[in-house]
C-alpha cells in the first residue's frame, strides 16, 4: 500500500547539497527569487510598502511562494528583509524603493548603540504565522530562512543608509573598537533570535547574508567580524539545520568565512567555484552564475552553466545559485530556463 504520507524537505534535493551528500540533480534557486521580478510580485504588492508587507502573512506566504511555482526551484525563500527584525524591535528605519534600507537617527555612540534590542516572537508573530503557514504549503520543498550578519545590518546604521565605501562603520571599528564590538554583539544576538524564530517555525535551512563583508580587509574581518559571525552560526547549530554564509566580492575572506562555522559557503561570480573550494576547504557551495549574464542571451548562458556545474563538483555538495540577487529587470522566463536546464543536466 503507497504511504500517504506528505513528502518530507529532509530528502529534497537542496538539504542533500547541503550536507554534502549525493543528490538527484544540483538543486536551484535564486538570491532574491521572491520579489521585484516577477510581475505578479508586483501586482500584490500595489498599493503596499516592503515593511507593510513583511507584517502580512498572507503576502508573505504568496510571495515566498510565486518563484518556486513558475520556476520550479528546489528551495523556497523566505520573504523579508535584513532590517525587518529591527523594525518590529522598534527600531527606525524604513526601506526606500531604489534606495534600500534608510536610517532616520544612524548610530554614532553607546547611546545609540543601546537602542539595538534582540526581537522576541512576541515582535513578530507574523513570521512565526507565515513560516508555519508555508512550511504546512511547500510539502517536500525546504524553506530558507535568514537574516543580516552582524557587519552588514551594522553598516546599514552607523552609515544611515547604502554606502560604497563603509568610511564611518570602518572609522567606528578603529577609532572605538570597544563601541563597534558592543553593537556588533547586540546585532548577533538579533540575528540569532530572528533565525532561531523561523527555525522552530519550521524553516529547514538559514542563511545569514553578509552582503557587503567583502569591503573589508581579511585583517578587519578577522579581528572585528569574524568573531561576532561565529557566535551566530555557533548559536544555531543546536537546530540541525545546514547553515549557510554569503558576501558579495570575498574572493579574499573566503577562507575565513568558512572558519565562521557555516555548513556552506556561497560564492559571488568572481571566483571560480573550483578555486573557491580550495579556499574554504571541503564544505558544499553555493553559486555562482554572474546576474549581468541573465541578459546576455541563451547562447551565452548556456556554455557558463556547463562551466559552473562542471567546477562545482569539486566540492562535497554544490546549490547552484546566481552570485548576487535577481535583478528587477530579469525576464523571469530566462530563470526558470536556467532552473530545468540545470535540473536536467545534472541529473
Amino acid at each position: 500500500m503507497a504511504s500517504t504520507l506528505p513528502p518530507s524537505p529532509d530528502s529534497s534535493a537542496y538539504l542533500l547539497a547541503a550536507r554534502g551528500e549525493r543528490p538527484p540533480h544540483t538543486p536551484v534557486w535564486f538570491m532574491r527569487q521572491a520579489g521585484r521580478a516577477l510581475p505578479e510580485y508586483r501586482k500584490v504588492r500595489e498599493g503596499t510598502t516592503m515593511l507593510e508587507a513583511l507584517t502580512r502573512p498572507d503576502l508573505v506566504v504568496e510571495i515566498t511562494l510565486q518563484p518556486v511555482r513558475r520556476y520550479g526551484v528546489d528551495a523556497a525563500v523566505f520573504y523579508s528583509d535584513i532590517v525587518a527584525p529591527l523594525k518590529s524591535a522598534g527600531f527606525d528605519v524604513d526601506i526606500k524603493p531604489g534606495v534600500g534600507p534608510v536610517v532616520a537617527d544612524p548610530i554614532r555612540d553607546a547611546e545609540g548603540v543601546a537602542r539595538v534590542r534582540p526581537v522576541t516572537p512576541a515582535d513578530v508573530p507574523y513570521t512565526t504565522e507565515a513560516v508555519q503557514q508555508l512550511v504546512s504549503e511547500l510539502g517536500g520543498t525546504p524553506l530558507i530562512g535568514f537574516a543580516g550578519a552582524p557587519f552588514t545590518v551594522a553598516s546599514y546604521l552607523v552609515e544611515g543608509g547604502p554606502s560604497k565605501d563603509f568610511a564611518k562603520t570602518k572609522a567606528m571599528m578603529h577609532r572605538d573598537p570597544a563601541l563597534w564590538h558592543s553593537l556588533a554583539e547586540r546585532l548577533a544576538d538579533v540575528a540569532i533570535a530572528y533565525l532561531a524564530i523561523q527555525v522552530e517555525a519550521g524553516a529547514s535551512a538559514v542563511q545569514l547574508f553578509d552582503s557587503w563583508a567583502g569591503g573589508l580587509s581579511p585583517r578587519d574581518y578577522e579581528r572585528f567580524v569574524l568573531p561576532h559571525t561565529a557566535r551566530v552560526f555557533e548559536a544555531i547549530k543546536q537546530y540541525g539545520v545546514p547553515r549557510v554564509h554569503f558576501g558579495v566580492n570575498t574572493g579574499e575572506l573566503l577562507g575565513l568565512m568558512g572558519a565562521a562555522g557555516a555548513d556552506v559557503v556561497g560564492v559571488d561570480w568572481r571566483v571560480p567555484l573550483d578555486e573557491a573550494v580550495r579556499r574554504i576547504g571541503p564544505k558544499p557551495v553555493q553559486g555562482n552564475l554572474d546576474p549581468a549574464l541573465l541578459f546576455a542571451g541563451w547562447e551565452a548562458i548556456e556554455p557558463e552553466l556547463d562551466r559552473i556545474l562542471a567546477e562545482g563538483k569539486a566540492a562535497p555538495g554544490h546549490i547552484f545559485n546566481l552570485g548576487h540577487g535577481v535583478p528587477p529587470n530579469a525576464d523571469p522566463d530566462v530563470l526558470e530556463r536556467i532552473t530545468k536546464y540545470v535540473q536536467h543536466v545534472s541529473a
